[in-house]
Protein backbone atom coordinates (compact mmCIF):
# COMPACT_ATOMS: atom_id res chain seq x y z
CA UNK A 1 0.00 0.00 0.00
CA UNK A 2 1.40 3.21 -1.14
CA UNK A 3 0.83 6.87 0.31
CA UNK A 4 -1.28 9.71 -1.99
CA UNK A 5 2.12 11.17 -1.54
CA UNK A 6 4.34 8.46 -2.84
CA UNK A 7 1.88 7.81 -5.95
CA UNK A 8 2.66 12.20 -7.05
CA UNK A 9 6.53 11.23 -6.44
CA UNK A 10 5.86 7.92 -8.91
CA UNK A 11 3.66 10.10 -11.15
CA UNK A 12 7.15 12.62 -11.14
CA UNK A 13 9.40 9.30 -12.53
CA UNK A 14 7.06 8.44 -14.80
CA UNK A 15 7.23 11.90 -16.53
CA UNK A 16 10.94 11.91 -16.95
CA UNK A 17 11.58 8.03 -17.62
CA UNK A 18 11.15 8.42 -21.49
CA UNK A 19 13.95 11.06 -21.26
CA UNK A 20 16.28 9.05 -19.17
CA UNK A 21 15.79 6.07 -21.12
CA UNK A 22 16.63 8.29 -24.22
CA UNK A 23 19.53 9.65 -22.31
CA UNK A 24 20.48 6.19 -21.14
CA UNK A 25 20.58 4.79 -25.05
CA UNK A 26 23.13 8.34 -25.84
CA UNK A 27 24.97 7.72 -22.97
CA UNK A 28 25.98 3.93 -24.55
CA UNK A 29 26.68 5.68 -28.43
CA UNK A 30 28.87 8.44 -26.69
CA UNK A 31 31.03 6.35 -24.47
CA UNK A 32 31.62 3.34 -26.49
CA UNK A 33 35.50 4.70 -25.92
CA UNK A 34 36.11 3.82 -22.24
CA UNK A 35 39.43 5.52 -22.26
CA UNK A 36 37.72 9.16 -23.38
CA UNK A 37 35.89 10.42 -20.25
CA UNK A 38 32.23 10.41 -20.52
CA UNK A 39 30.33 13.16 -21.91
CA UNK A 40 27.71 13.09 -18.77
CA UNK A 41 28.35 12.03 -15.54
CA UNK A 42 25.98 9.74 -12.78
CA UNK A 43 24.88 13.25 -11.98
CA UNK A 44 24.02 14.64 -15.41
CA UNK A 45 21.50 11.61 -15.35
CA UNK A 46 20.12 12.23 -11.87
CA UNK A 47 19.63 15.89 -12.90
CA UNK A 48 18.14 15.06 -15.93
CA UNK A 49 15.63 12.77 -14.06
CA UNK A 50 14.81 15.45 -11.83
CA UNK A 51 16.74 14.14 -8.79
CA UNK A 52 19.49 15.93 -8.47
CA UNK A 53 22.77 14.67 -6.63
CA UNK A 54 23.41 17.28 -3.42
CA UNK A 55 26.57 14.57 -2.69
CA UNK A 56 28.79 12.98 -4.82
CA UNK A 57 31.88 11.28 -3.86
CA UNK A 58 34.49 9.65 -5.57
CA UNK A 59 38.45 8.74 -5.62
CA UNK A 60 38.20 7.50 -9.26
CA UNK A 61 36.93 10.11 -11.72
CA UNK A 62 34.33 12.72 -12.39
CA UNK A 63 30.57 12.24 -11.13
CA UNK A 64 29.57 15.17 -13.53
CA UNK A 65 30.41 15.68 -17.69
CA UNK A 66 31.69 19.01 -16.26
CA UNK A 67 33.18 18.51 -12.86
CA UNK A 68 36.98 19.84 -12.94
CA UNK A 69 37.40 20.04 -9.26
CA UNK A 70 39.38 18.21 -6.34
CA UNK A 71 38.69 14.20 -6.01
CA UNK A 72 39.89 13.87 -2.66
CA UNK A 73 43.00 14.49 -0.80
CA UNK A 74 45.78 12.59 1.11
CA UNK A 75 48.31 12.92 3.82
CA UNK A 76 52.03 11.86 3.38
CA UNK A 77 53.68 10.13 6.26
CA UNK A 78 57.27 11.55 5.94
CA UNK A 79 55.98 14.98 7.17
CA UNK A 80 52.23 15.23 7.20
CA UNK A 81 52.05 17.44 4.23
CA UNK A 82 48.67 17.64 2.24
CA UNK A 83 47.88 17.96 -1.44
CA UNK A 84 44.70 17.77 -3.32
CA UNK A 85 44.36 14.97 -5.98
CA UNK A 86 42.27 16.07 -9.03
CA UNK A 87 41.48 15.36 -12.55
CA UNK A 88 43.48 13.90 -16.35
CA UNK A 89 40.87 16.35 -17.64
CA UNK A 90 37.08 17.92 -16.64
CA UNK A 91 34.80 15.54 -16.40
CA UNK A 92 37.44 12.63 -16.78
CA UNK A 93 39.82 10.53 -14.30
CA UNK A 94 41.58 10.31 -11.09
CA UNK A 95 45.20 11.67 -11.94
CA UNK A 96 46.58 8.81 -9.77
CA UNK A 97 50.15 10.02 -10.69
CA UNK A 98 50.23 13.51 -8.36
CA UNK A 99 49.16 10.80 -5.84
CA UNK A 100 52.16 8.75 -6.94
CA UNK A 101 54.35 11.72 -7.27
CA UNK A 102 53.61 13.00 -4.09
CA UNK A 103 53.71 10.22 -1.61
CA UNK A 104 57.21 8.54 -3.31
CA UNK A 105 59.49 7.02 -1.11
CA UNK A 106 56.33 6.91 1.83
CA UNK A 107 53.03 6.28 2.71
CA UNK A 108 50.11 8.28 2.23
CA UNK A 109 46.30 8.45 3.96
CA UNK A 110 43.04 9.58 2.52
CA UNK A 111 42.16 12.57 4.67
CA UNK A 112 39.51 13.91 2.89
CA UNK A 113 36.79 12.89 0.02
CA UNK A 114 35.32 15.86 -1.58
CA UNK A 115 31.88 16.45 -2.73
CA UNK A 116 31.03 16.78 -6.36
CA UNK A 117 27.74 18.47 -6.15
CA UNK A 118 28.42 21.85 -4.72
CA UNK A 119 26.71 21.20 -1.86
CA UNK A 120 29.96 21.03 0.50
CA UNK A 121 29.32 17.90 1.86
CA UNK A 122 32.64 16.36 1.86
CA UNK A 123 33.88 13.25 4.02
CA UNK A 124 36.25 13.44 6.47
CA UNK A 125 38.09 11.75 9.58
CA UNK A 126 34.93 10.28 11.42
CA UNK A 127 35.28 11.33 14.80
CA UNK A 128 34.24 9.21 18.17
CA UNK A 129 30.67 8.22 18.13
CA UNK A 130 28.81 6.20 20.43
CA UNK A 131 31.90 3.05 19.95
CA UNK A 132 34.82 4.65 19.86
CA UNK A 133 37.55 3.34 17.01
CA UNK A 134 41.23 2.84 16.96
CA UNK A 135 43.07 6.49 16.17
CA UNK A 136 43.94 8.97 18.71
CA UNK A 137 41.17 10.20 20.68
CA UNK A 138 38.79 7.32 19.91
CA UNK A 139 39.00 8.72 16.47
CA UNK A 140 38.47 6.37 13.34
CA UNK A 141 41.61 5.84 11.08
CA UNK A 142 41.83 6.77 7.53
CA UNK A 143 42.26 4.58 4.41
CA UNK A 144 45.73 3.73 3.08
CA UNK A 145 45.64 5.80 -0.21
CA UNK A 146 47.54 2.67 -2.24
CA UNK A 147 45.61 -0.52 -0.86
CA UNK A 148 42.80 -0.37 -3.50
CA UNK A 149 44.31 0.56 -6.86
CA UNK A 150 42.48 0.09 -10.34
CA UNK A 151 42.22 1.16 -13.89
CA UNK A 152 39.06 3.00 -15.17
CA UNK A 153 38.97 3.74 -18.80
CA UNK A 154 42.29 2.66 -18.69
CA UNK A 155 43.54 4.82 -16.24
CA UNK A 156 44.79 4.10 -12.93
CA UNK A 157 42.89 5.45 -10.12
CA UNK A 158 42.54 4.57 -6.16
CA UNK A 159 39.85 3.45 -4.13
CA UNK A 160 39.14 3.56 -0.92
CA UNK A 161 40.27 0.23 1.15
CA UNK A 162 38.27 0.19 4.33
CA UNK A 163 39.89 -2.01 7.15
CA UNK A 164 38.13 -2.43 10.04
CA UNK A 165 38.43 0.35 12.07
CA UNK A 166 38.51 2.50 9.28
CA UNK A 167 35.46 5.68 8.72
CA UNK A 168 34.16 8.55 7.25
CA UNK A 169 32.07 10.91 8.70
CA UNK A 170 30.30 14.66 7.63
CA UNK A 171 27.29 15.31 10.41
CA UNK A 172 26.90 18.84 9.13
CA UNK A 173 25.44 18.33 5.57
CA UNK A 174 23.93 20.33 3.13
CA UNK A 175 20.58 18.85 1.63
CA UNK A 176 20.51 15.72 2.78
CA UNK A 177 17.31 14.42 3.38
CA UNK A 178 15.95 13.93 6.96
CA UNK A 179 12.73 12.83 8.37
CA UNK A 180 10.90 10.81 5.68
CA UNK A 181 11.89 13.20 2.79
CA UNK A 182 12.39 11.03 -0.22
CA UNK A 183 16.15 10.33 -1.58
CA UNK A 184 18.23 7.33 -3.42
CA UNK A 185 22.02 7.00 -3.45
CA UNK A 186 24.02 4.15 -5.03
CA UNK A 187 27.63 2.91 -4.25
CA UNK A 188 30.01 1.16 -6.24
CA UNK A 189 32.10 -1.71 -3.77
CA UNK A 190 34.28 -4.13 -4.29
CA UNK A 191 32.17 -6.90 -3.84
CA UNK A 192 35.38 -9.57 -2.81
CA UNK A 193 35.98 -7.51 0.07
CA UNK A 194 33.25 -7.39 2.80
CA UNK A 195 33.31 -9.50 6.66
CA UNK A 196 30.48 -10.27 8.91
CA UNK A 197 31.70 -7.31 11.08
CA UNK A 198 29.11 -4.00 11.80
CA UNK A 199 29.04 -1.53 9.42
CA UNK A 200 29.99 -1.29 5.83
CA UNK A 201 27.88 1.41 5.31
CA UNK A 202 27.48 4.39 2.68
CA UNK A 203 24.75 7.14 3.56
CA UNK A 204 22.47 8.50 5.22
CA UNK A 205 22.91 8.04 9.39
CA UNK A 206 22.81 10.29 12.69
CA UNK A 207 24.01 13.36 13.60
CA UNK A 208 24.54 12.83 16.97
CA UNK A 209 27.22 10.03 15.97
CA UNK A 210 25.00 7.63 18.40
CA UNK A 211 21.88 4.95 17.96
CA UNK A 212 19.28 7.49 18.14
CA UNK A 213 16.69 4.69 17.34
CA UNK A 214 14.72 2.63 14.25
CA UNK A 215 14.13 4.65 11.45
CA UNK A 216 17.12 7.59 12.25
CA UNK A 217 19.41 6.07 9.22
CA UNK A 218 18.85 4.36 5.76
CA UNK A 219 22.30 3.68 4.34
CA UNK A 220 23.65 1.13 1.53
CA UNK A 221 24.86 -2.02 3.53
CA UNK A 222 27.28 -4.35 2.18
CA UNK A 223 28.75 -7.50 3.77
CA UNK A 224 27.49 -11.35 4.94
CA UNK A 225 26.21 -9.83 8.31
CA UNK A 226 23.00 -12.21 9.67
CA UNK A 227 22.54 -10.90 12.96
CA UNK A 228 19.73 -8.50 12.01
CA UNK A 229 18.89 -10.02 8.03
CA UNK A 230 20.11 -11.69 5.62
CA UNK A 231 19.21 -12.54 2.02
CA UNK A 232 19.53 -16.10 0.02
CA UNK A 233 22.56 -18.17 -0.33
CA UNK A 234 25.66 -17.10 1.93
CA UNK A 235 25.99 -13.89 1.05
CA UNK A 236 27.14 -10.94 0.59
CA UNK A 237 24.16 -8.99 0.63
CA UNK A 238 23.37 -5.20 -0.52
CA UNK A 239 20.96 -4.18 2.34
CA UNK A 240 19.64 -1.22 3.67
CA UNK A 241 21.03 0.19 7.36
CA UNK A 242 18.01 1.75 8.81
CA UNK A 243 19.04 1.29 12.39
CA UNK A 244 18.49 -1.08 14.56
CA UNK A 245 18.11 -3.50 11.73
CA UNK A 246 19.89 -4.84 8.36
CA UNK A 247 16.90 -5.29 6.13
CA UNK A 248 17.37 -7.31 3.21
CA UNK A 249 13.34 -7.00 2.25
CA UNK A 250 10.06 -5.98 4.30
CA UNK A 251 10.31 -8.41 7.38
CA UNK A 252 12.87 -8.86 9.76
CA UNK A 253 15.74 -11.79 9.36
CA UNK A 254 15.52 -13.43 5.99
CA UNK A 255 14.25 -12.17 2.89
CA UNK A 256 14.72 -14.60 0.21
CA UNK A 257 14.66 -12.08 -3.14
CA UNK A 258 17.80 -10.30 -1.76
CA UNK A 259 20.64 -12.17 -3.57
CA UNK A 260 24.22 -13.52 -2.87
CA UNK A 261 26.16 -10.75 -4.72
CA UNK A 262 30.16 -10.71 -5.45
CA UNK A 263 30.73 -9.07 -8.77
CA UNK A 264 34.36 -7.61 -8.38
CA UNK A 265 33.01 -4.35 -9.61
CA UNK A 266 29.85 -4.18 -7.44
CA UNK A 267 26.94 -1.68 -8.29
CA UNK A 268 24.47 -0.88 -5.51
CA UNK A 269 21.65 0.78 -5.08
CA UNK A 270 19.27 2.51 -2.58
CA UNK A 271 16.12 4.79 -2.35
CA UNK A 272 13.12 5.64 0.15
CA UNK A 273 10.28 7.70 0.04
CA UNK A 274 7.04 7.91 2.33
CA UNK A 275 6.30 4.03 2.91
CA UNK A 276 8.16 2.88 0.16
CA UNK A 277 11.83 1.83 -0.42
CA UNK A 278 13.55 -0.24 -3.20
CA UNK A 279 17.42 -2.52 -2.83
CA UNK A 280 18.75 -2.68 -6.32
CA UNK A 281 22.18 -3.88 -7.66
CA UNK A 282 23.98 -5.45 -10.65
CA UNK A 283 27.79 -5.72 -12.14
CA UNK A 284 29.37 -2.22 -12.71
CA UNK A 285 31.85 -3.55 -15.25
CA UNK A 286 28.82 -5.11 -17.62
CA UNK A 287 24.66 -5.67 -17.71
CA UNK A 288 22.00 -4.04 -16.20
CA UNK A 289 20.39 -3.83 -12.63
CA UNK A 290 17.71 -6.18 -10.51
CA UNK A 291 15.65 -5.39 -8.00
CA UNK A 292 16.44 -7.08 -4.98
CA UNK A 293 13.14 -5.15 -3.11
CA UNK A 294 10.44 -2.45 -3.44
CA UNK A 295 7.66 -2.06 -1.18
CA UNK A 296 6.49 -0.85 1.82
CA UNK A 297 8.75 -0.01 4.46
CA UNK A 298 9.69 -2.83 7.10
CA UNK A 299 6.53 -4.50 9.26
CA UNK A 300 8.53 -3.60 12.20
CA UNK A 301 7.94 -0.69 14.62
CA UNK A 302 9.69 2.85 14.13
CA UNK A 303 10.68 2.71 10.02
CA UNK A 304 7.29 4.43 8.69
CA UNK A 305 7.45 7.34 8.82
CA UNK A 306 11.21 7.60 8.53
CA UNK A 307 13.27 10.28 11.23
CA UNK A 308 16.69 10.19 9.00
CA UNK A 309 18.78 13.02 10.51
CA UNK A 310 21.23 13.60 7.43
CA UNK A 311 24.90 12.58 8.02
CA UNK A 312 26.89 11.19 5.51
CA UNK A 313 28.91 8.22 6.50
CA UNK A 314 31.59 5.53 4.86
CA UNK A 315 32.65 2.79 6.38
CA UNK A 316 30.97 2.52 9.62
CA UNK A 317 27.68 2.18 11.09
CA UNK A 318 25.54 5.35 12.33
CA UNK A 319 26.61 5.02 16.03
CA UNK A 320 30.41 4.69 14.87
CA UNK A 321 30.01 1.06 14.93
CA UNK A 322 33.58 0.23 13.11
CA UNK A 323 34.13 -3.36 12.97
CA UNK A 324 33.10 -3.70 8.90
CA UNK A 325 35.36 -3.90 5.78
CA UNK A 326 35.22 -3.04 2.54
CA UNK A 327 36.31 -1.37 -0.78
CA UNK A 328 34.69 2.43 -2.29
CA UNK A 329 34.84 3.70 -5.44
CA UNK A 330 32.17 5.79 -6.26
CA UNK A 331 28.68 7.03 -5.12
CA UNK A 332 26.63 9.51 -4.40
CA UNK A 333 23.04 10.50 -2.61
CA UNK A 334 19.99 12.36 -4.46
CA UNK A 335 16.92 14.82 -3.60
CA UNK A 336 14.17 12.83 -4.33
CA UNK A 337 13.86 9.72 -5.63
CA UNK A 338 15.05 8.78 -8.48
CA UNK A 339 13.17 6.19 -11.17
CA UNK A 340 13.92 2.79 -12.08
CA UNK A 341 14.71 4.26 -15.31
CA UNK A 342 16.86 6.84 -14.12
CA UNK A 343 18.89 4.55 -12.14
CA UNK A 344 19.08 2.19 -15.37
CA UNK A 345 20.79 4.89 -17.21
CA UNK A 346 23.34 5.26 -14.50
CA UNK A 347 24.04 1.89 -14.50
CA UNK A 348 25.03 2.13 -18.51
CA UNK A 349 26.92 5.13 -17.94
CA UNK A 350 28.90 2.90 -14.69
CA UNK A 351 29.76 0.09 -16.78
CA UNK A 352 31.05 2.14 -19.93
CA UNK A 353 33.18 4.05 -17.57
CA UNK A 354 35.20 0.69 -17.48
CA UNK A 355 36.49 -0.77 -14.36
CA UNK A 356 39.17 -2.65 -13.83
CA UNK A 357 41.28 -4.70 -11.46
CA UNK A 358 44.80 -2.54 -12.47
CA UNK A 359 46.87 -5.26 -14.07
CA UNK A 360 48.68 -3.80 -16.47
CA UNK A 361 51.47 -6.11 -17.53
CA UNK A 362 53.16 -8.89 -16.87
CA UNK A 363 56.47 -10.44 -15.74
CA UNK A 364 58.17 -7.70 -14.04
CA UNK A 365 58.43 -6.33 -10.56
CA UNK A 366 56.81 -2.98 -11.74
CA UNK A 367 53.27 -1.67 -9.85
CA UNK A 368 50.45 -3.43 -11.60
CA UNK A 369 52.04 -6.25 -13.11
CA UNK A 370 51.39 -9.90 -12.85
CA UNK A 371 54.16 -12.36 -11.76
CA UNK A 372 54.90 -15.81 -9.75
CA UNK A 373 57.77 -16.03 -8.03
CA UNK A 374 59.50 -18.94 -8.31
CA UNK A 375 62.07 -20.67 -6.06
CA UNK A 376 65.47 -21.38 -7.03
CA UNK A 377 67.14 -23.82 -4.48
CA UNK A 378 68.42 -26.67 -5.72
CA UNK A 379 67.97 -29.81 -6.13
CA UNK A 380 64.31 -29.55 -4.19
CA UNK A 381 62.44 -26.66 -5.47
CA UNK A 382 63.41 -25.27 -9.09
CA UNK A 383 59.92 -25.96 -9.95
CA UNK A 384 58.48 -24.77 -6.94
CA UNK A 385 56.56 -21.31 -6.82
CA UNK A 386 55.24 -19.13 -3.93
CA UNK A 387 51.61 -19.65 -3.30
CA UNK A 388 48.86 -19.49 -0.61
CA UNK A 389 47.21 -22.32 0.28
CA UNK A 390 43.58 -22.68 -0.01
CA UNK A 391 43.05 -24.78 2.66
CA UNK A 392 43.87 -22.21 5.40
CA UNK A 393 45.58 -18.46 5.01
CA UNK A 394 49.35 -19.82 4.90
CA UNK A 395 52.16 -19.24 2.30
CA UNK A 396 53.50 -22.01 0.92
CA UNK A 397 55.45 -23.09 -2.20
CA UNK A 398 54.73 -26.17 -4.40
CA UNK A 399 55.28 -27.46 -7.74
CA UNK A 400 53.48 -25.85 -10.70
CA UNK A 401 53.90 -26.31 -13.90
CA UNK A 402 51.55 -26.68 -17.14
CA UNK A 403 49.54 -30.03 -15.93
CA UNK A 404 48.33 -27.78 -12.91
CA UNK A 405 44.63 -27.10 -11.85
CA UNK A 406 43.51 -23.46 -12.93
CA UNK A 407 43.35 -23.00 -8.80
CA UNK A 408 46.69 -24.05 -8.42
CA UNK A 409 48.37 -21.22 -11.11
CA UNK A 410 45.46 -18.83 -9.97
CA UNK A 411 47.23 -19.60 -6.04
CA UNK A 412 50.94 -19.10 -7.40
CA UNK A 413 50.22 -15.19 -9.35
CA UNK A 414 50.36 -11.96 -7.85
CA UNK A 415 49.91 -8.39 -8.51
CA UNK A 416 52.38 -6.03 -7.67
CA UNK A 417 51.32 -2.96 -5.95
CA UNK A 418 53.12 -0.18 -4.73
CA UNK A 419 54.75 -0.95 -0.93
CA UNK A 420 51.68 0.14 1.74
CA UNK A 421 54.21 1.21 4.39
CA UNK A 422 56.92 2.67 1.55
CA UNK A 423 56.20 3.20 -2.17
CA UNK A 424 59.36 3.20 -3.23
CA UNK A 425 59.30 -1.23 -1.90
CA UNK A 426 56.42 -3.60 -2.96
CA UNK A 427 53.33 -5.60 -1.62
CA UNK A 428 52.22 -7.99 -3.34
CA UNK A 429 47.81 -8.28 -3.88
CA UNK A 430 46.89 -12.02 -4.67
CA UNK A 431 45.24 -11.97 -7.94
CA UNK A 432 43.06 -14.04 -7.36
CA UNK A 433 41.84 -13.09 -4.23
CA UNK A 434 41.63 -9.04 -4.66
CA UNK A 435 42.41 -6.78 -1.70
CA UNK A 436 44.24 -9.80 -0.09
CA UNK A 437 48.12 -9.35 0.63
CA UNK A 438 50.94 -11.45 1.77
CA UNK A 439 51.72 -10.26 4.48
CA UNK A 440 54.18 -11.67 7.84
CA UNK A 441 52.61 -12.08 11.26
CA UNK A 442 54.73 -13.84 14.20
CA UNK A 443 57.23 -14.27 10.94
CA UNK A 444 54.88 -16.35 8.99
CA UNK A 445 53.57 -15.85 5.68
CA UNK A 446 50.17 -15.18 5.41
CA UNK A 447 47.40 -14.24 3.16
CA UNK A 448 45.05 -11.64 4.62
CA UNK A 449 42.76 -8.54 4.01
CA UNK A 450 44.15 -5.52 6.29
CA UNK A 451 43.01 -6.25 9.50
CA UNK A 452 42.93 -2.58 10.58
CA UNK A 453 46.29 -2.58 13.15
CA UNK A 454 48.50 -0.23 13.21
CA UNK A 455 51.75 -3.08 11.59
CA UNK A 456 49.84 -4.22 8.80
CA UNK A 457 51.11 -1.93 6.13
CA UNK A 458 55.03 -2.54 7.47
CA UNK A 459 53.83 -6.29 7.70
CA UNK A 460 52.66 -6.08 3.95
CA UNK A 461 55.85 -4.67 2.60
CA UNK A 462 59.01 -5.72 1.06
CA UNK A 463 61.79 -4.14 -0.46
CA UNK A 464 63.73 -5.80 -3.56
CA UNK A 465 67.38 -6.48 -3.44
CA UNK A 466 69.32 -8.32 -5.88
CA UNK A 467 69.40 -12.07 -5.11
CA UNK A 468 71.44 -12.99 -1.62
CA UNK A 469 72.61 -16.15 -3.42
CA UNK A 470 73.53 -13.83 -6.38
CA UNK A 471 70.28 -14.86 -8.37
CA UNK A 472 67.16 -13.46 -9.09
CA UNK A 473 65.94 -11.35 -6.48
CA UNK A 474 65.48 -11.32 -2.67
CA UNK A 475 62.53 -9.29 -0.58
CA UNK A 476 63.38 -7.58 2.55
CA UNK A 477 60.67 -7.05 5.25
CA UNK A 478 60.43 -3.36 5.59
CA UNK A 479 59.88 -3.67 9.52
CA UNK A 480 62.47 -6.44 10.13
CA UNK A 481 65.17 -5.56 7.63
CA UNK A 482 67.42 -8.35 8.24
CA UNK A 483 64.70 -10.84 7.49
CA UNK A 484 63.95 -11.78 4.06
CA UNK A 485 60.87 -13.79 2.53
CA UNK A 486 61.91 -17.35 2.32
CA UNK A 487 60.65 -21.15 2.34
CA UNK A 488 61.65 -23.52 4.88
CA UNK A 489 60.00 -27.08 4.67
CA UNK A 490 57.72 -25.84 1.84
CA UNK A 491 56.42 -23.18 4.42
CA UNK A 492 56.98 -19.16 3.94
CA UNK A 493 58.27 -16.72 6.52
CA UNK A 494 60.27 -13.74 7.12
CA UNK A 495 63.77 -14.86 8.29
CA UNK A 496 67.39 -13.90 8.87
CA UNK A 497 70.59 -15.61 8.25
CA UNK A 498 71.19 -17.18 11.48
CA UNK A 499 68.81 -16.63 14.76
CA UNK A 500 66.78 -18.54 17.39
CA UNK A 501 63.92 -19.94 15.42
CA UNK A 502 64.12 -23.25 13.11
CA UNK A 503 63.01 -20.97 9.62
CA UNK A 504 66.27 -18.94 10.64
CA UNK A 505 69.04 -21.50 9.83
CA UNK A 506 71.94 -20.67 7.88
CA UNK A 507 71.79 -23.84 5.68
CA UNK A 508 70.93 -22.65 2.30
CA UNK A 509 69.81 -19.51 3.28
CA UNK A 510 70.88 -17.76 0.35
CA UNK A 511 68.97 -19.33 -2.12
CA UNK A 512 66.14 -20.27 0.06
CA UNK A 513 65.69 -16.34 0.02
CA UNK A 514 66.66 -15.35 -3.79
CA UNK A 515 63.45 -16.20 -6.31
CA UNK A 516 63.15 -15.37 -9.78
CA UNK A 517 60.32 -13.46 -11.14
CA UNK A 518 58.62 -15.32 -13.59
CA UNK A 519 55.98 -15.08 -16.17
CA UNK A 520 52.87 -15.65 -14.16
CA UNK A 521 50.37 -18.66 -14.28
CA UNK A 522 47.34 -16.73 -14.06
Amino acid sequence: MITPLWRRGVRRALLAAGATAALAAGLLTATATTSQAATQGPCDIYAAGGTPCVAAHSTTRALYGAYNGPLYQVKRASDNATKDIGLLSAGGYADASAQDSFCAGTSCVITVIYDQSGKGNKLTQALRGHWPGPAEGGNDNLANAFEAPVTVGGHKAYGVYVAPGTGYRNNNTNGIATGDQPEGMYAIFDGTHFNGGCCFDYGNAETTGNDDGNGTMEALYFGNNKGWGWGSGPGPWVMADLENGLFSGVNRGFNAGDPTVNHRFLTAMLKGGPNQWAIRGGNAQSGSLSTFYSGVRPNADGYNPMKKQGAIILGIGGDNSNTGQGTFYEGVMTSGHPSDATENAVQANITAAGYNSGSTSTGSLTPGSRISLRATTAPCCTSHYLRHNDADTTVVISSINSASSATDKADATWIVRAGLANTSCLTFESANSPGQFLRHSNYQLHLSFDTGGSSFAKDATFCPTTGNSGVGKSFQSVNFPTRYIRHYNFTGYIAGNGGTNTWDSKTSWAQDTSWLTATPWS
